[in-house]
C-alpha cells in the first residue's frame, strides 16, 4: 500500500499557495464533461457539491435523509473557529495552527493543519455573504467567544445553533445549483458499496430507501462526506442515523483506514438516565465560557448543590489546570470528570455526573445576558431533565461525540484509491488524537469550499474528458450481486434478537474497554467478545420485512453489521498503539495522571489495510514529521 501524502515542498506557510500555483487544471470547456458523485450533504458534502457545480462539473449529490438539510452538521451548537483576531487578543493563523497541533497531541499532519488555519478566515466571509446570522457585538462587529484548548476568543457563533445556520447557508448554495440543473440531488438514497474499475473509484451502488431499488451510479470521481462513526458505541451525541457504512465499504475495497481508535469523548453531555435511551444530548462546550465545573470535596455527599458551601466544593478543572481552567481541552476535561466520579464524588442518582454552575456568571453579568448567550441550550436542558439550570446547576458527564479517525487521505484529500476523495469527519487528516472544540465545522467547510474544488482537478486532469464508465459494466454488476446476496442473507436468518440488541451489546463492550480509558487486558477482552458477538449476529439476528419498499430494520442491520467489524478494528488499533495521546488514554502509559506519549515509536499515522474476512488487517504507517513545531509535553496547567 502506497501512503504518499504528497505534501508540497517549501516553507510551511507557503505550501498551500505554491501548491495552488502548480496544481494541474481542467479547462472550463472540459469541466462539464466530468461527472462527480458526492455522498453526503452535510457541511462538507453540500459545500463541495455546490462549489464543484459552480465550477461547471456534472455533480450528483446523495443523502439518506428526505432533505439535504437534515444532515448531522445541523446539531453542532457552539461555534466555528477562524483566526480573524477580531478581539485583538493575539490570535493569528500560526496560533490557530499551533493550538490545533497541540490539541491533537502532536498526532496530526502538520501541512494539512496549517492549511486549515489559513483558509479559516475565508470561511467566515463566505458564510456572512450567504446570510449566516452570526452573533454580533453592540457596534455590529461579529462577536467571538472562547472554546477549550485556546487562550484567545476565535469562535464565531449563532447562539447555540451554529451548525444549523451554517448548514442552511451551504444548503441554500446547494439548492441553487439544483435549481439551475447543475446538481442532481438524490434523497432517501444510501450508499451500500464502492465500485472500482481498473483500481480507480468509478461509482457506487445504492439502495433507494423508499422503494428498495438497488441502483448503480457511475462517475469520474467519488467524494465521501458521510461524517463520523461514533454510533459504533450505540449511545453517543450523534444523530441516530449516523453510520460508517460508506467509509467502511470503501475500506473493504482497499481504502486505508487511519487511526480508528481515536474517538473523542465530549465532557458536557446530559448524563445517561436509563437503558431505554437511543442517543445522548450534548450541552455545547461554549457553556464552559461562563459555567464553572465542580463536585463536592467529600465522597458520597448527596446534599443538593445549593446546600453545599463554597469551601466544600472542588472546582477541579480550575484547580488542576489553572492556565485554562474550565476551558481545558475535551479529552483532559472528560478524564478529569471520570476521575472524580470514580472517587465517589459524582452527582445525581447514578453518581455519574458533575455540576456545570452558572450562578457566578449570572451574578456578574445578569440573567438576561446569560439567556441571550445560551438561552436555547438551557431550554433543551429543561426539556430533557425538567430542571431549571438558571437556578440549579446543570448535571453533565462525558459521552462519545466525534471520531478523529477515518479514511486515510493525502494532501489533496484523495484516499490511496485513485479517484476516491474523503472530506470532513469521514477522513482522518486534521485533528490528530483530539479535536479542539469548534473545529469540526471549520474543517467541513474548509474541505468543501476551499480545498476540494482545487485538488480534485489535479486528479481529473489525468483522465480523458468524457471517459466516465458505463454503469452496465461487469464491475458494477458484480458489486450489485454482492449487495443482493448480503441483503438476502440478512433477511433469511430470522433469529431471536432484533438489531438493537446487538448494537447495545457492542456499545457496552466498546465503552467499557475502548472508551475514555483503555488497558491491554480490557482491549483484549473486547477483542475476544466482539468476534463472538458478530458470529451471534449472523446466526441470531431477526430482520423482518422484505427487500423491497421501506424497511428500516434492514437499513439498520447493514449498518450494525459494519459496526461489528469496525469495532474490532478500533480495538486492534488501540491495542497496537502502546502509548497515551489525546483521547487515546492507555492506563499503562501515564505520568501524574496525564498522557505519556511515545514519540520514538508512535509519531505516525496508523493506516490499516483490509486483507479479507478471515485475514488479519495489515498496519501501515505514515511518519509524522514536524518541521515548524516541536513535539513537546502537552500541558494546560
Amino acid at each position: 500500500m502506497n501512503l504518499d501524502a504528497k505534501i508540497p515542498p517549501g516553507p510551511l506557510d507557503q505550501k498551500w499557495t505554491k501548491h495552488l500555483a502548480n496544481i494541474r487544471l481542467v479547462a472550463p470547456n472540459n469541466k462539464r464533461k466530468y461527472r462527480i458523485l458526492v455522498v453526503g450533504t452535510g457541511l462538507a458534502g453540500a459545500s463541495a457539491a455546490a462549489s464543484l457545480a459552480e465550477l461547471g462539473y456534472q455533480v450528483m449529490a446523495l443523502c439518506f435523509h428526505d432533505s439535504a438539510r437534515r444532515a448531522h452538521s445541523i446539531a453542532a451548537q457552539g461555534g466555528i473557529n477562524a483566526a480573524k483576531n477580531y478581539q485583538n487578543d493575539g490570535d493569528s493563523v500560526w496560533r490557530l495552527f499551533h493550538d490545533t497541533i497541540k490539541g491533537g497531541d502532536f498526532r496530526a499532519r502538520e501541512s494539512n493543519v496549517h492549511r486549515l488555519a489559513e483558509v479559516s478566515t475565508s470561511i467566515i466571509d463566505q458564510c456572512v455573504a450567504q446570510g449566516v446570522p452570526f452573533a454580533r457585538e453592540y457596534g455590529g462587529l461579529l462577536a467571538n467567544r472562547s472554546f477549550g484548548g485556546a487562550q484567545v476568543s476565535r469562535t464565531f457563533y449563532a447562539r447555540g445553533q451554529t451548525g444549523q445556520q451554517l448548514l442552511l447557508g451551504a444548503y441554500s448554495a446547494l439548492m441553487r445549483q439544483v435549481g439551475l440543473g447543475a446538481v442532481r440531488l438524490l434523497a432517501n438514497t444510501e450508499m451500500l458499496d464502492l465500485v472500482l474499475v481498473n483500481g480507480h473509484a468509478k461509482g457506487i451502488v445504492t439502495r433507494n430507501l423508499i422503494n428498495g431499488d438497488i441502483e448503480r451510479h457511475a462517475a469520474d470521481a467519488v467524494i465521501l462526506a458521510t461524517g463520523g462513526y461514533g454510533n459504533v458505541y450505540n449511545l453517543s451525541t450523534y444523530a441516530r442515523g449516523s453510520n460508517a457504512t460508506a467509509i467502511w465499504r470503501a475500506y473493504r475495497r482497499g481504502a486505508a483506514f487511519a487511526n480508528p481508535c481515536f474517538t473523542q469523548i465530549h465532557p458536557t453531555c446530559i448524563p445517561v438516565s436509563g437503558d431505554y435511551q437511543s442517543k445522548l444530548t450534548l450541552m455545547s462546550e461554549s457553556l464552559r465560557n461562563d459555567g464553572r465545573v465542580w463536585v463536592p470535596k467529600k465522597p458520597g455527599d448527596r446534599r443538593p448543590p445549593g446546600a453545599i458551601p463554597e469551601d466544600e466544593r472542588d472546582y477541579y478543572l480550575e484547580r488542576k489546570y489553572p492556565a485554562y481552567g474550565n476551558l481545558a481541552p475535551r479529552d483532559i476535561s472528560s478524564r478529569a470528570a471520570k476521575q472524580v466520579c470514580d472517587e465517589g464524588r459524582g452527582v445525581g442518582e447514578s453518581g455519574l455526573g458533575v455540576y456545570l454552575d452558572f450562578s457566578d456568571a449570572i451574578q456578574r453579568f445578569g440573567l438576561s445576558t446569560i439567556k441571550e448567550r445560551y438561552g436555547n441550550l438551557f431550554d433543551i436542558y429543561h426539556e430533557i431533565t425538567n430542571e431549571n439550570a438558571y437556578e440549579i446547576p446543570m448535571r453533565i458527564f462525558p459521552a462519545v461525540h466525534y471520531t478523529m479517525g477515518g479514511l486515510w487521505v493525502d494532501y489533496n484529500l484523495m484516499s490511496n484509491i485513485p479517484g476516491l476523495f474523503v472530506l470532513g469527519e469521514a477522513n482522518f487528516s486534521d485533528h490528530g488524537a483530539n479535536r479542539l472544540g469548534a473545529s469540526a465545522l471549520m474543517q467541513g467547510l474548509a474541505d468543501g469550499y476551499f480545498v476540494i474544488p482545487y485538488t480534485i482537478g489535479d486528479y481529473l486532469a489525468t483522465l480523458k474528458p468524457g471517459g466516465c464508465p458505463s454503469s452496465d459494466s461487469p464491475d458494477f454488476a458484480s458489486v450489485e450481486n454482492q449487495i443482493r446476496g448480503r441483503t438476502s442473507r440478512l433477511l433469511e436468518i430470522r433469529g431471536k434478537h432484533n438489531v438493537s440488541y446487538f448494537h447495545k451489546e457492542l456499545g457496552r463492550l466498546l465503552w467499557d474497554h475502548c472508551g475514555m480509558a483503555r488497558t491491554r487486558a480490557g482491549i483484549q477482552k473486547a477483542l475476544e467478545g466482539i468476534p463472538r458477538l458478530r458470529e451471534r449476529f449472523w446466526r441470531e439476528v431477526n430482520v423482518p420485512g422484505e427487500p423491497g419498499g421501506i424497511n428500516q430494520s434492514l437499513e439498520k442491520a447493514g449498518r450494525v453489521a459494519d459496526f461489528l467489524e469496525l469495532g474490532e478494528l478500533m480495538c486492534l488499533d488501540a491495542l497496537t498503539r502502546e502509548e497515551s495521546c489525546g483521547c487515546h488514554f492507555r492506563e499503562e502509559y501515564q505520568e501524574a495522571g496525564e498522557c505519556k506519549r511515545n514519540d520514538v515509536e508512535f509519531a505516525h499515522v496508523a493506516a490499516w489495510e483490509f486483507r479479507g474476512d478471515r485475514e488479519q488487517p495489515v498496519r501501515h504507517t505514515e511518519p509524522l514529521v514536524y518541521e515548524s513545531v516541536e513535539m513537546a509535553t502537552r500541558s494546560y496547567k
